[in-house]
C-alpha cells in the first residue's frame, strides 16, 4: 500500500497536468476533487496529491471552500514568461555551446520537423513537447540541473500560451530553421551566436504569442477575464 498511492499520485498528476497544459482543461476552468476523480477513475487521496503539486507549479489555485481554478492566462503572463525566458536562455544557450549532445538536438529537431496541423491538439502537443525538449536539453548541456529545471517550468507555461494562439498559423518551418542555426553555433562552440539567436527566437516567438492572442476573441476574451478576475494590474 505504500507504494501504491505515490504510484497513483504520480499518475494522477501526469494526466491531470497534461490535460492543463494542452488546454484540454480550458484556463480558468474550476475544477474538484470528485469530479477528477471520476474523470480519471483515481482514488480521492492521490488526486488530492496531485492537485498540491500542480499549484506548487502555478498550474492550478486553490479557491476556498470551493475546490481549485486552472490558473487563468493573461497578456501580462506573456510578457512575464518572456521576459524570464530571455533572462535564462540567451545566458543558458552561451554556457551550453561546444558541451550539447549533438546527435539527441538533432533527434528532437526531427520530430518537430513532422510539424503539426492547426487546431489537431494531438499534433500540437506533439510538437511543443519535442520543441521543448529541444530547449531543455540545452539547459541540461550547461550542467546547471537548477538552470534546467528554470527553464523547462517556463517551458511548460509557454505551451499553455502557444496553444491558445498556435491554431492560427503554422510556425513549424520558422522553430525548424531556428533550430538548426542554433545546433550549428552550439556544436561549434560559439557562445555569441547561440546568445543571440537564442534571444531572435524568443522575441520572435513573443511576438508570434501577443499578435495570436491579440488577433483571436475565444483567447483574448480568456486573457481579459483573467485579468479581471486578478484584479488591478501590478505596476
Amino acid at each position: 500500500m505504500g507504494k501504491t498511492i505515490p504510484l497513483l499520485t504520480d499518475r494522477a498528476y501526469e494526466r491531470i497536468r497534461h490535460d492543463v497544459v494542452s488546454c484540454a482543461i480550458a484556463p480558468g476552468t474550476e475544477i474538484s476533487e470528485a469530479q477528477l476523480c471520476a474523470q480519471y477513475k483515481l482514488g480521492k487521496a492521490p488526486v488530492r496529491m496531485a492537485l498540491n503539486r500542480l499549484a506548487h507549479d502555478g498550474l492550478v489555485r486553490t479557491i476556498p471552500n470551493r475546490g481549485y481554478m486552472v490558473s487563468p492566462v493573461t497578456v501580462r503572463d506573456v510578457h512575464d514568461v518572456f521576459e524570464l525566458r530571455l533572462m535564462l536562455e540567451p545566458q543558458a544557450a552561451r554556457m551550453a555551446a561546444g558541451k550539447v549532445d549533438a546527435a539527441r538536438l538533432q533527434m528532437l529537431d526531427e520530430i518537430c520537423h513532422a510539424g503539426y496541423e492547426p487546431g489537431d491538439r494531438k499534433s500540437t502537443l506533439r510538437f511543443l513537447e519535442a520543441d521543448k525538449a529541444f530547449h531543455v536539453a540545452i539547459g541540461q548541456s550547461t550542467g546547471n540541473a537548477r538552470l534546467a529545471g528554470a527553464v523547462e517550468r517556463l517551458l511548460d507555461e509557454m505551451t499553455r500560451l502557444l496553444h491558445l494562439g498556435l491554431g492560427l498559423r503554422n510556425r513549424s518551418r520558422e522553430v525548424q530553421q531556428g533550430h538548426r542555426a542554433l545546433m550549428k553555433a552550439l556544436s561549434r562552440g560559439d557562445g555569441d551566436a547561440a546568445e543571440r539567436i537564442s534571444r531572435e527566437q524568443i522575441e520572435s516567438a513573443r511576438n508570434m504569442v501577443l499578435s495570436a492572442i491579440l488577433t483571436s476573441s475565444s483567447a483574448l476574451n480568456l486573457a481579459l477575464a483573467a485579468s479581471r478576475s486578478d484584479g488591478p494590474a501590478r505596476g
